[in-house]
Parts: C-alpha cells; structure tokens; sequence
C-alpha cells in the first residue's frame, strides 16, 4: 500500500497532479484547495496518500497535504453513508474553508454555517451532522473556530449584501469573505471592519 510521495510534480491538471518519484510518474487527484498549495510543475512535492478501488478498475491515488486533511477524508469515506472517495474528496474541498470551524459546525448540530459558509446543501449538512456528531470531539485540528460568529450575528450576511451593492459577483465576493473571515482577527470586530479586510482582498493590487 502505497502512504505517501516524495517526488517532482510532472504534471498538474484540473482535478490532480502526477508525481514522478523514484523514476515512476503517480497519478493523484487532490482536492482544489490541495491542488493550489501543491506547487508548480517542476517543483518537489511530499504528499499523504489514500488509495481506493476505482469503478473502472485499478486503483486511484488521492492525495493530502497534511494529516488532518488525510484523517477527514477517511472520516467523510468510511462514517458517512454513500460517500466513495470522489465524494469524500469534494466534502473536503469544502471543509478545507476552515477546519476548526468544520468541526465545531459539526458538534453544535449547526446546519445553518455548513450551508452559508462551507456551502454543504441542506440535505448533506444534515447528513454530515448525523453521521460525524459523534466522532467529531475526537477529530484534532490545529487552530480554533473563527466563522460561527459571524453567522450567528449576521454579519456575514450584511457583508456580502454590502459587496454585491458594490457590484462584486456573489462567486468571488463569497471567496474574499471567507478567506478575511478565517484570519487572525478581533473577537469584537464589526461588520464594517470586516467589510473593509474583505474589499482588501477584492482590490487590484
């Protein structure tokens, strides 16, 4: 069984890259958020590794960047009912936003922030809730949960209506608020002030 990778990334492409490691090109998919701090072509590369049965025989390498990304999707794989590995792939995705704050959505039985942050349809979230509620106090991740309080106050909501007044698309817009909203920041911190990080991001540089 094949762990990890130590290589070069020969190859990127939308949905993996291919590792070449001891003369061999590895074929990996990663989720997006993986992909994008992988590296460019040509560099080196150390990656976690999880290997499943493809439905078209063989098997499929996917890949992680850490531990905790590894341990979450062998959680979403193998506690939440239906979900293969392309699933389990596509929750992590959406997880990776914040997994601190993944983690405590999921122990306060809180469907509301898997929906307007991780972007989870209402069905999943439930369904994550279900299956992980009870194995989620045991899940560690580094960091501590920063979003949930911006949904609870509604703030997040004021931000992304003041930014669609503006004339951002809802899509990047939507972006540029969670990545302000998962910094360092002050617990008493307003809808204004976190208005003004986000448009920091949106600005051209």
């Amino acid at each position: 069984m094949i762990a990890s990778l130590r290589g070069s990334v020969a190859l990127k492409t939308d949905d993996g890259a291919v590792i070449e490691a001891g003369g061999v090109g590895y074929e990996v998919f990663l989720c997006e958020t993986s992909l994008r701090n992988l590296g460019p072509e040509g560099s080196e590369a150390f990656v976690l590794v999880a290997e499943s049965i493809s439905m078209y025989g063989g098997t499929a390498l996917y890949g992680f960047m850490t531990k905790e990304e590894k341990n979450l999707f062998d959680l979403f794989r193998d506690a939440v009912p239906n979900t293969g590995a392309k699933k389990a792939l596509d929750y992590l995705n959406k997880a990776l936003k914040s997994l601190p704050d993944f983690r405590q959505a999921v122990i306060n039985n809180d469907p509301k922030l898997l929906t307007s942050i991780f972007g989870f349809t209402a069905k999943t979230a439930d369904k994550l809730i279900a299956a992980l509620k009870d194995k989620m106090p045991d899940f560690q991740t580094a960091g501590s949960a920063r979003l949930g309080i911006f949904t609870a106050q509604g703030v997040y909501a004021q931000v992304l209506n003041a930014l669609a007044s503006l004339g951002f698309r809802a899509g990047e817009a939507k972006i540029a608020l969670e990545a302000a909203a998962a910094e360092e920041r002050s617990a008493t911190e307003s809808a204004e002030e976190l208005l003004k990080r986000t448009l920091k991001r949106l600005s051209p540089k």
